[in-house]
């Protein structure tokens, strides 16, 4: 093969290798090119406000007492050590009354009884905005220490 033929083929070879990738991009249908995703803002979440001296609230009926059996049940399956069913039991029990200061104090007990204390403290706010008898804040504010 002579100099020049082998000149000839690298041109060749480069040449369809230019045609190529001139044809790999895409074009959707319509010839509009792909519309470019705006990139989202991000989300800022903030903890509730630190309450201290919360008063309690009125005594409101509940929508249903179903959620007591289910406190109990969670107290029963923490004090064998079974934290994440009694996790699981309260999280039923708030689907049912979502504003119970007293879930919010089995949350805050078990979440201690895990060793989580920083969790359970978060757990004892939220719940002192819900509370309504004074043996219930007393011991959701026992958690802020």
């Amino acid at each position: 093969m002579t100099p020049a033929s082998r000149y000839l083929m690298r041109i060749v070879v480069w040449g369809m290798l230019v045609l190529l990738a001139a044809c790999s991009t895409y074009t959707p249908p319509g010839g509009q090119p792909a519309p470019v995703e705006k990139p989202r803002q991000p989300v800022i979440v903030t903890p509730p406000p630190a309450v201290h001296e919360t008063p309690p609230r009125a005594a409101t009926h509940s929508a249903s007492a179903a959620w007591r059996p289910l406190l109990a049940k969670a107290e029963q399956a923490s004090g064998r050590g079974d934290y994440e069913q009694a996790l699981a039991l309260l999280e039923r029990a708030q689907r049912i009354d979502p504003d119970s200061a007293e879930v919010y104090l089995g949350f805050a007990e078990v979440h201690k009884a895990k060793g989580d204390t920083a969790q359970a403290r978060v757990m004892a706010e939220r719940g002192l905005l819900y509370c309504s008898s004074a043996a219930v804040c007393d011991a959701l504010r026992a958690f802020e220490h």
